[in-house]
Order: structure tokens, then C-alpha cells, then sequence
């Protein structure tokens, strides 16, 4: 030990410059914030999208339900148009009755009819079943309703379908 030389640190060189472990620890913290404010953006995204979805489906099964009662209301708007005959005041009375209830669970819903006769032709609305010449009617004018279309809210639920006059 005694044979080693020994060296002033002063004059040692300088040692090769390194990373600077400050800076190294401030950029490996901006890095995790950085990391962490991304992560948190992307479950607030992924948060709203999965609420719209659950909002959309539920809408969605409304809507499917409300289509299958629409089938009924069509019934019961049939049943109502035949003669119940004689004898046939009270059939006909509960048919009123629930046919009533049937319009008012659609009005909650914000169910409402399209209406078509005397309109003028609108694709949006209306589905043409049959075009017939008629001379007292406009081109393009509905005169004719073969299935009452409805509306729910400003959802088209189902068109009408429609006769519809040409010249």
C-alpha cells in the first residue's frame, strides 16, 4: 500500500459528465404525470361512452316494445272498425276501454300518429303502396292510409303506408 502514489484529487480529471440526476428525476416525473392525466382523460372518455351505450340500448328496448304494442293498437283499430251486432254493445264498449288505455300509455310515451291523408307525399313519413290516377286529388297528395304510421318524439317509429294520387 505504502508503494502506490498517491493522488491529489485536484489533480485527477475531471470525471466525464453524467446525467444529472435532478433533471433525471423531474423528466421521470413529468413522464408518470404526463401517464396519469392520459389515464384519467381516457376513463372519463371510456365512462361517457359506456353511460351513451346504456342510454342508447334503453332507448332502443323502448323503442322495440313500443313497436310490438303498435301491432295491438292496429287490432284493436280494426276490431273497432267491424259492426258488433246485436248484442255486441258490451264487447264492443271493452274494446273502447282498452283501445283508450292502449292511446293513453302511447301519449306517455310520446307516441303520436302521423297524419296522412291530404298530406303531401313525404318519403321520410310515408312508404307509397299504390299510385292511382285521381282528378280530384293533386299530384303526389296521400289519399289513402292503409297502416297508420308513428312517430316518437322526432324517431320515426314506423311510416304510414299510403296511397298516393297522380295525375
Amino acid at each position: 500500500m505504502a508503494d502506490e502514489p498517491v493522488i491529489d484529487p485536484a489533480d485527477r480529471p475531471p470525471a466525464p459528465p453524467g446525467p444529472d440526476p435532478i433533471a433525471e428525476l423531474q423528466r421521470e416525473r413529468d413522464d408518470y404525470r404526463d401517464r396519469w392525466l392520459r389515464k384519467g382523460a381516457e376513463f372519463d372518455n371510456y365512462r361517457k361512452r359506456v353511460e351513451r351505450e346504456r342510454r342508447e340500448h334503453a332507448d332502443q328496448a323502448i323503442v322495440d316494445l313500443v313497436q310490438e304494442l303498435l301491432l295491438i293498437v292496429d287490432d284493436f283499430d280494426l276490431a273497432l272498425t267491424v259492426d258488433a251486432g246485436e248484442g255486441g254493445g258490451a264487447y264492443r264498449k271493452g274494446i273502447e276501454l282498452i283501445h283508450a288505455k292502449l292511446g293513453d300509455l302511447m301519449r306517455k310515451l310520446k307516441v303520436t300518429p302521423i297524419q296522412a291523408l291530404g298530406a303531401d307525399f313525404d318519403p321520410n313519413v310515408h312508404q307509397a303502396v299504390m299510385h292511382e290516377s285521381s282528378p280530384e286529388h293533386r299530384e303526389g297528395e296521400v289519399i289513402g292510409e292503409l297502416r297508420r304510421g308513428y312517430m316518437m318524439g322526432d324517431r320515426l317509429l314506423r311510416p304510414a303506408m299510403v296511397r298516393v294520387a297522380k295525375a
